[in-house]
C-alpha cells in the first residue's frame, strides 16, 4: 500500500499539471460515472493530502477522494491519452495532460463536511505543514498497545505504512514490542522529527530511502534498492550496524521487521 510521502507527492504532482484550468472527466469502466459527470467541466482548483488520502478539489466546492488502497494506481503524462483499457475508473484529461486512477478502495465524490468527518478520524501526518503531533504523542503515551501496532493506526499517526514503521523503529533503537506507554515521550518526538524528514525526502525523490550513508555498501551517490533501508524485507540478512541476523514476525497483520541487538525487548 502506497505511504504518505507517495500520496503528498501524487498531490503536488495534479496539483502542478491540472490547478487553475478547466477538466474533462470520464469513467471508461463506468463505476464513477456520476462522479466524472459531475467534475465535467469544472475548473481544477487544487489539492489536499492527509496521510493516506488525497483530495481534488473542483470549482463549487466540489470534492473527489481517492484512497489508494492495496491496488490503486495514478498513471500521468501529455496528451493524447491511450486509448482505455481494462478497469478504468476515473480519467481527467486538461491542460494538455491526462491522468488515470485504477483500482482505487475509494473514489468518490464528497462534499466539504464529508471530507472533515474523514480527516477529523486521522491521526497528525507529519507531512503537513504546522502540524502538532502532542495528539499522538499523548495517546500512544497512554496505550497498552505495542508501539508497532501503534504506529500502522491511522488514527494514531497518518500516512505511516510498513516502511515507515520498521525503520524510524529501528533508527531509533525501540523494539517493535514496547507497549505505547513504556515509550519516553522524548524518543516518539525524536522519532517525529525524524519521520518528518524522511518522509519530506520521500516526497521529493518519490522513493523511501531510509539508511545513512556510512551504512549502506555503496557510500557515495544514490542508494541502490539494495541499501535504501535498515530492516525492511531483510529477514535473516545482517544487521548493518551489528550483524545480528534480522528478526521476522508478523504484526496487526503486517510483516514485521527489526534487529534483535539494535532494538534491544524492555
Amino acid at each position: 500500500m502506497p505511504e504518505g510521502h507517495t500520496i503528498h507527492r501524487f498531490a503536488r504532482l495534479h496539483r502542478e499539471a491540472f490547478a487553475g484550468h478547466e477538466v474533462a472527466a470520464s469513467s471508461p469502466q463506468g463505476r464513477f460515472a456520476e462522479g466524472a459527470a459531475l467534475i465535467d467541466g469544472r475548473v481544477f482548483e487544487g489539492t489536499d493530502a492527509w496521510g493516506k488520502h488525497l483530495f481534488h478539489r473542483y470549482s463549487g466546492d466540489v470534492l473527489v477522494h481517492v484512497h489508494l488502497g492495496l491496488y490503486g494506481k495514478f498513471a500521468q503524462g501529455p496528451l493524447p491519452a491511450p486509448e482505455p483499457r481494462g478497469a478504468l475508473r476515473m480519467r481527467i484529461e486538461g491542460n494538455g495532460e491526462y491522468l488515470d486512477l485504477r483500482g482505487a478502495t475509494r473514489c468518490e465524490v464528497v462534499t466539504p463536511e464529508e471530507k472533515k468527518e474523514i480527516t477529523a478520524g486521522l491521526g497528525p501526518d507529519p507531512l503537513r505543514p504546522r502540524t502538532d503531533p502532542t495528539p499522538a504523542r499523548e495517546r500512544i503515551g497512554r496505550s497498552r498497545v505495542a508501539i508497532g501496532a501503534l504506529l500502522m493506526d491511522q488514527s494514531v499517526l497518518a500516512g505511516i505504512g510498513n516502511v515507515y514503521r520498521a525503520e524510524i523503529l529501528y533508527r531509533h533503537g525501540v523494539n517493535p514490542y514496547v507497549l505505547g506507554r513504556d515509550l519516553e515521550p522524548a524518543v516518539f518526538d525524536d522519532m517525529w522529527a525524524d519521520l518528518t524528514k524522511l518522509m519530506q525526502a520521500g516526497v521529493r525523490a518519490g522513493r523511501i530511502v531510509t539508511t545513512e550513508r556510512e551504512d549502506r555498501v555503496r557510500r557515495s551517490g544514490r542508494a541502490t534498492r539494495a541499501d535504501s533501508f535498515y530492516v525492511y524485507r531483510r529477514t535473516g540478512e545482517p544487521c548493518r550496524r551489528c550483524d545480528t541476523p534480522i528478526a521476522h514476525a508478523v504484526m496487526v497483520a503486517r510483516n514485521l521487521f527489526w534487529c534483535p541487538h539494535c532494538q534491544p525487548a524492555l
